[in-house]
């Protein structure tokens, strides 16, 4: 199953519209003949198909977030309540089963006690991929006894997630679902971040990219743990 796009910073559609409107934009044109409509339209469907169905577009459209991410704009939240409580519970804590990069079984629950990080993300997704050097920068400076992450792939295919994961040097522990999802989890759109308390009660979640590279989420994690 495959989850949209974080809707921040225009969906496909946005961009389909936006490469529309510039492209056919009377403006634009630099001649009345018919010929140079049919040049403007010949462009424009070669730009969409590159931007949205090739390896190169999918990292233009990575590096533009990238870059968005860098102004500031999109910091992410330290202060906003958590918008729904801890589903399912083993022992008050969430019961959700996952699998590790070595294909070792891992229960959420043995995350008890930390402050966890739990981002869902997909590489078909490039706000999820945008935000991904800053949450690793956030995982290196963090003490990995208080606070536990979970980069938690959405991909079909585990594998897919976790040779992404290796070739991009990323230390940040990769997990894929070994059962349903929790409903308190369920989102529609990726990426979302959900950050839980010791007690497994969710404090907040993040619904879009965002800037986690920042000292404020810095002092909100750890002011999460007791």
């Amino acid at each position: 199953m495959r989850y949209p796009e974080s809707p921040y910073f225009a969906t496909n559609g946005h961009y389909i519209l936006l490469c529309t409107i510039y492209l056919t934009n009377p403006l634009m044109e630099t001649s009345p003949k018919k010929s140079t409509n049919w040049l403007q339209y010949v462009l424009m469907a070669g730009f969409i198909l590159i931007l949205f169905f090739t390896d190169l577009g999918s990292n233009i459209r990575t590096g533009v977030q990238q870059l968005v991410l860098k102004t500031g704009v999109k910091n992410a939240p330290t202060d906003e309540p958590a918008s729904a409580q801890a589903g399912t519970t083993t022992g008050g804590y969430p019961a959700l089963n996952l699998v590790d990069a070595g294909g070792n079984a891992v229960s959420l629950s043995q995350f008890k006690g930390k402050v966890v990080f739990l981002n869902q993300w997909a590489t078909w997704c490039p706000p999820c991929k945008a935000e991904m050097p800053a949450i690793e920068r956030l995982y290196q400076s963090l003490d990995k006894n208080k606070v536990a992450f979970v980069m938690l792939s959405l991909d079909d295919d585990f594998v897919t997630a976790r040779d992404f994961a290796k070739a991009k040097q990323y230390t940040m522990p990769v997990f894929g679902l070994a059962g349903p999802m929790l409903q308190a989890f369920e989102t529609t759109a990726i990426p979302t971040t959900i950050i839980l308390g010791p007690d497994g009660q969710i404090a907040q979640r993040i619904e879009g990219m965002a800037n986690y590279d920042t000292d404020e989420f810095r002092k909100y994690l750890t002011s999460l743990y007791k």
